[in-house]
């Protein structure tokens, strides 16, 4: 084990604890939970080590407005190394995890390379739940990751062109999923089709393309009350947007989407924005999974029979069901942090408890829904400049604040022309 002269330091760095106490603590993943996790054990003094298999973080809230050209993907990623430089007692490695060795307490990397730990943290979060629906994983894309943006954005253009040069009928979009990702996904395109597209692709008839959201309830944002639903609802099929409500996808080909009812969509792009569940790897690992393959854990949010081992973020299970949205995973991350510092100096772990800050969901230029815990709602211009204000805020590194704030600008304010104006 990983273990210190000194004692574990509050944030104030006076000495809490003069035993030989101080953890070295692996914190695998480096999304929301894991960076929230790192900073907090870091604070309080332990030694950290942050694992991903990519060299940075990304800020999946704003991944759509990547696919859409509207930001570019360095606008929402952060170099790691960037991250733990901020931290004296931090050290990153870009790996992944292929095997836990819980006897010994020690991981082992995809690199070859191993390291041991006093606790482990994992918060890596889960992958695309296809919820076996034939054809979708060969001819539907998700927006998980920076690179499932970056593929989604080029197989738009280049469905674009094509059907600018004649070399394909139509460009027409269906987005599988009426949850906020979904319905982001979609107004953004559709304003694309009906604002910016006719001046650069005249060529393209409005006729030759379209933008359908599937979704099986009777309604978009499940989580929200029903006015901000019908605000959604409203908003969308202002701009042009198809609603299939009430209807189950049963096949994805490569060019159309089949209902459950029979109905063929067409489709030159389907948009997977349905669903998540653990990757399959997690089952190497010798923990308990639950519901999605998610790991379970404690009120704590450690697991049971390995307390040293910490689950946080969307690949967490615990007794009560979360929302998967960023703030619980920063929340479970800071809690995991402070347990962590708790266990170190023989305190008693305490349960987590979830503040729900609310909900916000974006559907377009100057429309937005926001529901708040306390039940108070809004819908229109004023939530949508508190959607940009709130997401800015939570970018990290002042470049991708600046950057993100004039992309917006210029998609939304600017010539209509340049609404789809990023290339790198």
């Amino acid at each position: 084990m990983h273990r210190y002269e000194s004692g574990l330091k509050g944030r104030s760095g006076m000495v809490q604890n003069s035993r030989p106490t101080r953890p070295h603590v692996v914190v695998v993943g480096a999304g929301f939970a894991g960076l929230a996790a790192t900073r907090e054990a870091a604070r309080g003094g332990a030694r950290v080590t942050l694992v991903d298999r990519n060299p940075y973080t990304t800020f999946q809230p704003l991944l759509y407005q990547v696919a859409t050209a509207g930001i570019g993907p360095g606008d929402v990623s952060f170099p790691t190394r960037s991250f733990a430089a901020r931290h004296r007692n931090v050290r990153t490695r870009q790996a992944g995890l292929s095997k836990i060795r819980l006897a010994e307490r020690r991981v082992e990397l995809d690199d070859g390379t191993g390291l041991e730990y006093d606790y482990l943290v994992l918060a890596s979060g889960v992958t695309t739940n296809w919820l076996g629906v034939e054809g979708a994983r060969e001819n539907a894309l998700p927006i998980y990751s920076v690179g499932d943006a970056v593929t989604l954005r080029k197989r738009l253009q280049s469905r674009l062109e094509e059907t600018a040069l004649g070399e394909r009928g139509s460009t027409h979009v269906v987005v599988v999923g009426g949850g906020a990702t979904g319905v982001e996904m979609a107004g953004t395109l559709a304003e694309l089709r009906r604002r910016t597209i006719p001046l650069t692709h005249p060529e393209i008839a409005p006729e030759r393309t379209s933008v359908t959201v599937v979704e099986r309830f009777d309604h978009v944002l499940a989580p929200y009350k029903p006015r901000l639903r019908a605000a959604a609802d409203r908003a969308l099929r202002r701009r042009g947007v198809r609603m299939r409500l009430g209807s189950t996808v049963a096949a994805v080909e490569p060019d159309a989407v089949v209902l459950d009812d029979g109905t063929r969509l067409l489709s030159d792009v389907t948009v997977w924005a349905l669903g998540v569940s653990a990757p399959e790897e997690v089952a190497d690992w010798g923990l308990p999974q639950g519901r999605g393959g998610r790991i379970t854990v404690t009120g704590a949010l450690n697991v049971e029979a390995h307390p040293e081992v910490f689950v946080a973020g969307d690949l967490a299970g615990p007794p009560d069901a979360l929302p998967q949205l960023a703030q619980p995973a920063i929340q479970m991350g800071e809690h995991v942090g402070r347990q962590i510092l708790a266990a170190a100096q023989g305190r008693p772990v305490t349960p987590f408890a979830y503040r729900d800050p609310g909900i916000m969901a974006t559907v377009g230029r100057a429309e937005a829904v926001l529901q708040l815990p306390n039940g108070w709602t809004m819908h229109g211009l004023p939530a949508w400049l508190a959607w940009i204000g709130l997401h800015v805020a939570y970018l990290l590194g002042g470049r991708n604040r600046i950057s993100v704030l004039i992309n917006f600008l210029w998609r939304y304010v600017g010539p209509r022309r340049t609404a789809a104006s990023v290339i790198e």
